[in-house]
């Protein structure tokens, strides 16, 4: 005799949860031969009930009120798509209360909210799982809270924003400006009509946060990590970075050091030879290094309707193997136990150590490049190489291109201050911070 379906109340129809609810259907013959129980939605909250959800409504109620899902008696796992902050949070908390669990695959309630969400599911005796949060469809969270639990994990590195990538790569290979690339990644749906989340790091900075907790067992942080986005990176730069054997990639950074941890959402130059550094387009990818198992990578879409729904129906199938147990939540949310849960020190951004790539405008006028070089000597910072480029025709500046070995960022501030103030400098110092990832 098979066992009683799982009902199932999603909040949002929109692209995750009609992902959601189209996989559910589709698979669901499939999904039974591994739960050995079905998995129905019962209800949706939709704000039109009229609109074309790409699945079939007819077998579930739509209500324009998400609070008779979370309230709904016969629903036992409630997943959460409708983004945002607030109201989800709100709907979020309501659910656990009623002694329900809870899917989401927003991030930035994670990141700024889990830990007040995971207080309250162990109080209630409930689970919250959010692989979708980040990765889309590779499964991170789990690869590193379960397949890697027998590590220590050194380093978590990753392209986690898809629309940052594929404006990158259009400008590595075509030579297109950033506000061309940008104007076409919200044609086709990559960035919303306000791109600030996805350009200036903030959604890579968020998942960076959940990453750093489950791979360190520190608390959610979202407030220390460092973001700088990838609207300041000019064509020429990609260029350059070519030339040098290298490409520019926005990567989210969480590094296990001495002194701390480091935190940092930015655009890096990585050899070109590295995988990661071969990962186009909207795709995503990240590098996992263990102490038992050395680097591992990641890859695959990191957004799209059933990518990213392949994830959450991967979270409610493993919290109805569970359902019925005396203890929902068998694995901790954050992968430590919760008094395990330590407050390691995390680097302020003058902290952080990297190789840099400099680029700098100056008059085409003897003497400079001694100069240059010497403001490093004096900050005891070794070069790796320094290159002077040819000067356009009638021009009187050239670039000049320096390339460091590892060293403080407070280091490169100084040397960088020091530069902007020579009277033979024309231009702002372009900063990237170069990791080679080995």
């Amino acid at each position: 005799m098979s066992k009683q379906a799982v009902k199932i109340g999603i909040l949002g129809l929109g692209t995750v949860g009609a992902g959601t609810a189209r996989l559910l259907q589709r698979n669901a013959v499939e999904i039974y031969r591994r739960l050995g129980r079905d998995l129905r939605v019962e209800i949706a909250s939709v704000r039109d009930e009229k609109a074309d959800r790409g699945c079939d409504t007819e077998s579930f109620a739509l209500t324009a009120d998400p609070m008779e899902v979370v309230n709904h008696p016969g629903i036992d796992i409630v997943v959460e798509a409708i983004g945002g902050e607030t109201l989800a949070k709100q709907l979020v908390l309501a659910a656990i209360a009623n002694g329900k669990h809870v899917v989401t695959a927003n991030k930035a309630l994670i990141a700024l909210h889990g830990s007040e969400i995971f207080a309250a599911a162990e109080q209630h005796n409930v689970s919250v799982c959010f692989e979708a949060a980040v990765g889309g469809g590779i499964s991170i969270i789990k690869s590193i809270r379960e397949g890697l639990s027998a590590n220590q994990i050194k380093l978590v590195a990753g392209i986690i924003n898809g629309t940052g990538n594929f404006i990158l790569t259009e400008m590595r290979n075509k030579g297109r400006i950033f506000e061309d690339v940008l104007q076409e990644a919200q044609q086709l749906g990559y960035a919303e009509a306000d791109p600030s989340f996805d350009v200036d790091g903030i959604d890579a900075a968020h998942k960076l946060t959940i990453l750093a907790s489950i791979a360190f067992g520190i608390p959610l942080q979202f407030d220390k990590v460092y973001c700088e986005g990838i609207s300041g990176l000019q064509l020429v730069d990609v260029a350059y970075a070519e030339e040098l054997g290298y490409r520019i990639k926005h990567l989210g950074i969480a590094k296990l050091t001495a002194g701390g941890i480091e935190l940092r959402v930015h655009p890096t130059l990585i050899p070109e030879k590295r995988l990661i550094a071969n990962v186009d387009g909207v795709m995503n990818a990240v590098l996992v290094k263990g102490d038992a198992v050395g680097n591992t990578l990641h890859y695959g879409a990191g957004a799209g309707a059933e990518p990213t729904a392949s994830s959450v129906v991967a979270d409610i199938v493993d919290i109805s193997r569970n359902l019925g147990s005396d203890r929902a939540c068998h694995i901790p949310f954050l992968g430590f136990q919760a008094d395990s849960i330590a407050e390691l020190e995390v680097k302020p951004d003058g902290q952080f150590e990297s190789a840099y790539y400099l680029r700098v405008e100056v008059n085409d006028v003897a003497g400079v490049m001694s100069q240059l070089a010497s403001v490093f000597a004096d900050l005891k910072v070794s070069l790796e190489a320094i290159t002077q480029k040819e000067p356009a025709r009638g021009e009187t500046a050239v670039s000049v291109i320096l390339i460091t070995q590892r060293t403080l960022e407070a280091q490169i501030t100084s040397a960088i201050s020091t530069i902007e103030a020579m009277p033979d400098v024309r231009s702002a110092v372009q900063r990237i911070r170069v990791e080679h990832l080995d």
